[in-house]
């Protein structure tokens, strides 16, 4: 599968904290490159060369030609950074297998699937990721290698995020009710990613105040307004409802985790304490009729059915709300994220602003994937300096060595591409007892809970 990295990332994570372990500072700023560089491939390689095709010329021209016709004679208001004067030339060039940028796209991934191994070794499953930090061998070298493959891509984006708002706007303005496509009540979930080692240090008992310090902020949002940004909070939020999928429920099972390391009560239906118990049956939809079971955030009154925003949605909302982040290169506001781009070769220094969009659609899921491309690749900038600077310092320690503790509960969080991923872990006589990942996926995906309450997929497209 295509998210083997984020998995490894996510396990490494929660490895780290059952085992008391903290890695060398460099072997954090090499996995933060490395899941730039992953963010940078596949919001590219699925944007342009899957997304890029429902907007491109022939699929316009086969279902709304008249819309078409409208591109072809609308000028592109950005034609000079991106180079196409109309927003039908922007569609030409996303046509599959023929389209000028569609063919640049598919060059743009090699090159970032370049840099990723330059970081972990292998993609998309990485063979240098470990608990305590990396194996890979740092030298300036190596990141000069990443950073010459980094500033190409930086350049890439500076016609990418204008070229994709001409096209989104042209058709909120060519569609009128467009904006209904694929909206949703605003109820986005961020679990934060690419932690800063110089707070982080693995222990649940900090997780509230290195988590405030991800340069991607966590967060729960809903109906525009920042519930939490509280890592514990969310950690123990999390519930994992069943009703309409094919297992038993554990409510008769021992509890793994009855208290946290602060002393929280965790509750029965928390992914420590989860068991999987199937019984397979009939698929009927007026009862059990899904292998997925149905994530839950309690907000203390109810069981919030999150979505991701396909990733890049929940994670620049939350992070322009929380105002945390400000390295130069991205800033959040409050209400946007200023992401400033340096000069490149052919191309002077561009700032740019995602702000907060009125509402939570297809258009807008896919606008703040073209952002969050540039925000990754600014960054992945700040992280490149952040490691020269160790191995100028003589720091070259990637890895840390630990033990393995007879007893133990571990949690990781991190954003996989298309959102949310968390590893639960809980360790007895030296031996993994329980383990729970959640990705996007089952958060996206899962039918009806025990409530009634429908998934995100499901709620999406049930009486269109």
């Amino acid at each position: 599968g295509i998210c083997g990295d984020n998995h490894a990332t996510c396990s490494v994570y929660t490895q780290n904290m059952a085992y008391g372990v903290r890695p060398p500072h460099l072997g954090e700023w090499i996995i933060n490159l490395g899941e730039s560089a992953e963010y940078m491939f596949d919001h590219n390689i699925f944007q342009e060369n899957l997304v890029g095709v429902d907007y491109c010329e022939k699929m316009v021209g086969e279902t709304n030609p008249g819309v078409l016709d409208q591109a072809n004679a609308t000028e592109a208001p950005h034609a000079a950074q991106h180079g196409y004067k109309t927003i039908g030339d922007i569609m030409r060039s996303l046509n599959p297998l023929e389209g000028e940028f569609y063919r640049e796209a598919l060059q743009v991934s090699r090159m970032t699937r370049e840099m990723f191994c330059l970081m972990e070794g292998r993609h998309v499953h990485p063979s240098t990721l470990y608990p305590g930090g990396v194996g890979t061998v740092a030298t300036v070298q190596l990141f000069t290698d990443y950073l010459t493959r980094l500033m190409r891509y930086v350049e890439f984006m500076k016609r990418v995020v204008p070229m994709h708002d001409d096209l989104f706007d042209f058709f909120y303005e060519a569609m009128p009710g467009y904006e209904e496509v694929g909206r949703r009540r605003v109820l986005l979930g961020c679990w934060g990613s690419l932690n800063d080692p110089e707070y982080c240090d693995f222990t649940y008992q900090n997780m509230a105040d290195w988590g405030r310090k991800m340069f991607v902020t966590p967060g729960i949002v809903v109906d525009g307004k920042l519930l939490t940004i509280n890592l514990v909070d969310i950690n123990l939020g999390i519930r994992i409802l069943l009703g309409s999928s094919y297992y038993e429920d554990w409510e008769d099972q021992e509890l793994f985790v009855t208290e946290d390391a602060l002393g929280n009560k965790v509750d029965q239906r928390h992914p420590w304490n989860q068991h999987t118990i199937p019984r397979p049956q009939k698929r009927d939809f007026d009862n059990k009729y899904s292998w997925v079971m149905s994530p839950r955030w309690f907000d203390g009154k109810d069981h919030l059915a999150l979505d991701t925003g396909g990733g890049p949605l929940a994670r620049l909302w939350s992070t322009a709300l929380a105002k945390l982040v400000d390295i130069g290169y991205v800033k959040s506001t409050g209400t946007s994220v200023q992401i400033h781009l340096p000069k490149t070769a052919l191309k002077g220094p561009v700032n740019f602003e995602w702000n907060v969009p009125q509402w939570s659609n297809t258009i807008e899921r896919n606008r703040a994937r073209t952002y969050f491309q540039a925000y990754a690749a600014a960054c992945a900038l700040h992280f490149a300096e952040k490691a020269l600077e160790e191995i100028r310092a003589g720091h070259t320690k990637t890895w840390e060595k630990f033990t393995v503790p007879e007893e133990g509960i571990g949690v990781g969080f991190t954003e996989a591409v298309r959102g949310v991923l968390s590893h639960h872990m809980v360790i007895r006589d030296g031996k993994i007892a329980n383990y729970h990942p959640y990705p996007p996926t089952p958060w996206n995906a899962n039918p009806r809970d025990s409530y009634g309450t429908p998934g995100p997929y499901e709620d999406a497209v049930q009486n269109t």
